[in-house]
């Protein structure tokens, strides 16, 4: 019988569709070890499960939504028995509005920073501390983070960029759009109009910061975190 501490293992976020789904797919032939596929919906996970076992492929599914924090502890804890952490985490599970919604710029921003930067921060908190040695981190970001970023005024893109920027003080500035968005006051801030490029102007920035952190409290673990 296999030693399951020593199974490397996989976990995947928002992934029973899109490019999460085909993320899974792709690991599942060259990756190896445990291949989680998680979803926020038990019946959608299963189907692209299905999917995936009638081309042959094997991944294994655990419910994770990581708007809620409930979800995101449980799934830890259990890798954390199982495998004894986690080797690679793709935090891929993200919301964009389409460009027609109707929906009020303060409520899109407001959600999609609750999932695109909010939510997967929280899955940063609580899975950093479980990624082993040698481990990969990779928050699927976006070209629109750059070009978002040289949109926003030259105060901002100064804090964005800085090296001494704060884990704290980027949640202030995520937490500051949300309020100028819904006041109708944004752009005076020196923001543009895109709640999904700030959302993920925001995760690459934490990236960076998290990248800078792992660089100084595990200096010898080679664990790697980044964008794409």
């Amino acid at each position: 019988m296999k030693d399951v501490m020593s199974t490397k293992v996989a976990v995947v976020t928002g992934s029973n569709k899109g490019i999460g789904f085909a993320i899974v797919r792709a690991l599942c032939k060259q990756f190896h070890g445990d291949v989680y596929l998680t979803s926020r919906d038990v019946g959608r996970g299963q189907a692209a499960m299905e999917s995936l076992a009638s081309e042959g492929l094997k991944p294994l599914f655990h419910q994770l939504d990581i708007n809620d924090l409930n979800s995101i502890t449980t799934a830890a804890a259990f890798f954390k028995e199982k495998y004894g952490g986690v080797d690679i985490l793709i935090n891929n599970a993200g919301i964009a509005f389409k460009v027609a919604d109707t929906a009020p710029f303060g409520t899109q921003a407001e959600v999609t920073l609750k999932t695109n930067f909010f939510a997967t921060r929280d899955m940063l908190t609580h899975f950093m501390p479980l990624i082993k040695a040698g481990g990969r981190v990779v928050n699927v970001s976006s070209f629109v983070s750059s070009r978002t970023l040289n949109q926003c005024s030259p105060e901002l893109q100064q804090r964005f960029r800085s090296e001494d920027i704060t884990e704290d003080e980027l949640v202030g500035l995520m937490q500051r759009f949300v309020e100028k968005a819904k006041s109708g006051e944004h752009n005076q801030d020196g923001w543009p109009d895109t709640a999904y490029g700030v959302s993920k102007t925001g995760l690459t920035t934490l990236s960076m910061i998290l990248a800078r952190r792992l660089s100084k409290e595990r200096p010898n673990d080679g664990v790697s975190h980044f964008d794409f």
